[in-house]
C-alpha cells in the first residue's frame, strides 16, 4: 500500500515536472489580439469619459425647481433643554431682522 502511494507521488511529480519545465508558447496572433483588445478598451474608455461629462455638463447647467419653504409645524423644533452652545441648534442658519 505504501509503495503504491509511493510510485503514485513519484508519477504526479514527474508529470508536474515535466509541465512545469516546457515553455509556454507564444503567438504573434495571440499578441496581436491582446494589443487590438487593449486598444479597443481604451478607446471605449475614453469616449465614456467624454459621454459622462457632457451628461453631467448638461445636468448641472439646467436650473432646477426650488420649493417653497415648509410650513413651520409646531412639533418640528421643540425645545425641552436648551444647548450649551446657546438657542439654536449647531449647525442651523440663525436669522437675524436684516436677513429677510
Amino acid at each position: 500500500m505504501a509503495s503504491m502511494a509511493r510510485s503514485a507521488l513519484r508519477s504526479a511529480a514527474a508529470k508536474a515536472k515535466s509541465v512545469a519545465s516546457t515553455p509556454k508558447r507564444s503567438f504573434s496572433s495571440q499578441l496581436h489580439d491582446d494589443a487590438h483588445e487593449t486598444a479597443k478598451w481604451e478607446k471605449i474608455t475614453y469616449v465614456g469619459i467624454v459621454g459622462c461629462t457632457c451628461f453631467a455638463a448638461y445636468c448641472l447647467s439646467k436650473g432646477h425647481h426650488h420649493s417653497p419653504d415648509s410650513p413651520a409645524y409646531p412639533y418640528l423644533h421643540i425645545r425641552n433643554k436648551e444647548f450649551p452652545w446657546g438657542p439654536n441648534g449647531l449647525f442651523e442658519a440663525k436669522h437675524t431682522e436684516h436677513d429677510h
